[in-house]
This record gives C-alpha cells, sequence and structure tokens, in this order.
C-alpha cells in the first residue's frame, strides 16, 4: 500500500531515528579534555537538562549517546536516570576543534572579530588558525552518526546529546545545504534525524524547544 504522506508520523521500516539534542548552558570556566573546552553546565543549563529529560523521557529509546565532553554527561544525567540506559561516549561525536578560538568562538563573534567574516563567507571552521580540518571534522561527524545508528539497529531510536557545530555539520550532510545553514541550534533543543534503510540521512525536524 502507498505511503499516506498526510497521516501521523511513524519510523519508515528499518530505518533508524537519532534524536540529537544540543547539551544544556554551560558555564564561563576554562576545563580542559585533551585540548578541547570542556565546562560544566551552569545552573541554566541543569534545568534545561532537566526538562529535556520530561520531554524524552516516555521515548521508547534503545540507546543513549553522549560525547567525551561533560557538558553531554551532565545534560544526559536525568534522562538516562527517566529512560533507565547508560550513556554510551561517542569520541567522533566532540565538537569541533577550533584551534586558536578554542572555547571564545561566541565572544570572538560578539567582538566582530575580522576572521569570523572569513569563516562564515568559507563556511569552513578550518580558516581560524590552529582549527581542526574541514573535512576531517565532517567525516568523524558521519562515523559517529553511522557508529550510534548500528548501535541501535533498524526500527530504533536513538538519543543522542551533541554539540551545536557537530548538529549544523549533521544537519549540512543529512539535506545537502549551504555550509553552516544550521549553525545556530539552541541549548537543550531538539532536532530528529533519520538513517533510511538505503543509508542515506534525512532530517525530520531541527532546533525544537517547546520544552523549554
Amino acid at each position: 500500500m502507498p505511503r499516506d504522506f498526510q497521516a501521523p508520523f511513524t519510523l519508515p521500516t528499518g530505518a533508524s531515528e537519532v534524536v540529537c539534542v544540543r547539551h544544556g548552558s554551560s558555564s564561563e570556566g576554562d576545563g580542559d579534555a585533551d585540548g578541547h573546552h570542556d565546562p560544566v553546565l551552569n545552573a541554566r543549563g541543569i534545568a534545561q537538562a532537566d526538562a529535556v529529560a520530561a520531554r524524552l523521557g516516555v521515548l521508547p529509546a534503545a540507546g543513549l549517546f553522549v560525547t567525551p565532553l561533560q557538558r553531554t554527561a551532565q545534560t544526559a544525567a536525568p534522562l538516562a536516570h527517566r529512560l533507565g540506559l547508560d550513556p554510551v561516549v561517542v569520541p567522533g561525536l566532540r565538537e569541533v576543534h577550533l584551534g586558536a578560538w578554542e572555547g571564545q568562538f561566541t565572544a570572538r563573534m560578539k567582538a566582530h572579530d575580522p576572521v569570523a567574516v572569513d569563516v562564515l563567507n568559507a563556511g569552513r571552521w578550518d580558516v581560524i588558525p590552529g582549527a581542526e580540518d574541514m573535512d576531517a571534522f565532517s567525516a568523524r561527524v558521519l562515523d559517529g552518526l553511522e557508529e550510534i545508528a548500528a548501535r541501535v539497529g533498524p526500527d530504533a531510536t536513538a538519543v543522542a546529546i551533541l554539540h551545536g557545530g557537530v548538529i549544523a555539520e549533521a544537519c549540512r550532510q543529512a539535506t545537502g545545504s549551504r555550509p553552516f545553514a544550521f549553525l545556530y541550534a539552541e541549548n537543550a533543543s531538539i532536532t530528529r534525524l533519520l538513517r533510511l534503510p538505503s543509508g542515506r540521512w534525512v532530517l525530520r525536524s531541527f532546533n525544537d524547544i517547546a520544552h523549554l
């Protein structure tokens, strides 16, 4: 029977869904993890993590995933308790490394740093001195998503607590958009990606903040 595209959404047969949550708001601290900026959640971020748990705690999630950076683990903690799942760390989905701008992106953008214009025009993080190679970043994001889909398998939903740059890149790959088109996902927002049986990734929704 042909698919009824006016019916309520159901996961296509054989597909895997990755519910991507951007971590909660973080502090201005200078925590470090192998050279990556690694701050903890601030009070607002902790409240956002609770809101995410209330929203997604009813999902039939087959797995919960985080990155090596502690703000994702902290955001996941209330949801892990509700779902009864132990978060799995996916190293390939850590945030893009910004070299000389590591931990300074927001401040540099607000200050209208001249390099920011070059970064946005080029659509590449590696315009920033010492930043991670853009092609390598893109490849590891895809590998990380594929790892999650493989772990939960077809006809299943995973939740992944991720970073803004990673979510933007995942959405770019799924839609074929221009670089940085999805850069500004809000803290604790929800973005849904599907991996179809063909291996193609598609974007179902972006930056859902109804729970906040």
